[in-house]
């Protein structure tokens, strides 16, 4: 079979579960070799590494926290030590909080900042010089950078509204080198923290016009396609993989 993504080499923040490990899996179906961070979940990388190299591919999984700088930019060395370089850098680590904004302290400010926005800035720094033509830079950002169903939701919001930002303007500074730099924006997924059967699931289904939650899988399957020569013409981007519930 055709593989799209034969020989190149890609770093997923935040890989060992939900939507992370399905793009961990689905980049390397399609033949890239990948490394993963994570924090907590060792059981979990490590089942995914093993389960990709069952499958004949190559998988790396990395401890690091993604608001430790030093730890993101050792798991950027690590990869490009392991696999002989870096085409791929995927930005999916993040966190969520929902809290009533007059009750945040500015500790939880802090974390979403380091998590969300400035780790994609960090591991773009390091990761960026070191990609060559048709390299891609891929940040999970959150439809909730367009559109906002929930009370509580500031900070989380402000990071992935930032996020967006961030993207176009490294799409300019990237393109000189021939890296693109785009953003997919999720909206409702079914994953371990948002669980298509929870508490609001009903209500939140009621308004996507699809009618349901999407699969980590489908997200991916867009992470795939920019990660692919055929969107080399894309870059800048906010692409939304949200069922219609942003219209």
């Amino acid at each position: 079979m055709n593989k799209p993504l034969a020989g190149k080499k890609a770093l997923v923040t935040g890989g060992a579960r939900s939507i992370g490990a399905a793009i961990v899996k689905r980049l390397a179906a399609d033949g890239a070799s990948v490394a993963f961070t994570y924090v907590n979940a060792q059981s979990k990388a490590e089942e995914l590494v093993q389960e990709i190299k069952s499958a004949g591919g190559q998988a790396l999984a990395i401890r690091a926290d993604s608001a430790d700088v030093e730890a993101l930019k050792g798991a950027v060395e690590e990869t490009i030590q392991a696999f002989g370089g870096i085409d791929i850098l995927v930005n999916n680590a993040g966190i969520s909080m929902l809290k009533p904004y007059d009750q945040f302290a500015l500790e939880e400010f802090d974390q979403m900042i380091a998590i969300n926005l400035k780790a994609v800035f960090v591991a773009v720094q390091a990761a960026g010089p070191q990609m060559k033509q048709g390299g891609r830079v891929i940040n999970i950002g959150s439809i909730a950078a367009e559109s906002n169903p929930f009370l509580g939701n500031s900070l989380y919001v402000s990071t992935k509204a930032a996020v967006a930002g961030l993207t176009r303007a490294l799409a300019r500074d990237l393109a000189p080198q021939g890296v693109t730099v785009n953003n997919i924006q999720p909206g409702m997924i079914d994953t371990d923290m948002n669980p298509e059967n929870g508490p609001y699931a009903s209500a939140v289904q009621d308004a996507i016009p699809l009618g349901r939650y999407g699969k980590a899988s489908e997200v991916a399957s867009m992470v795939a396609y920019i990660a692919s020569p055929e969107a080399s013409y894309i870059t800048g981007a906010s692409l939304n993989v949200d069922g219609g519930g942003s219209v």
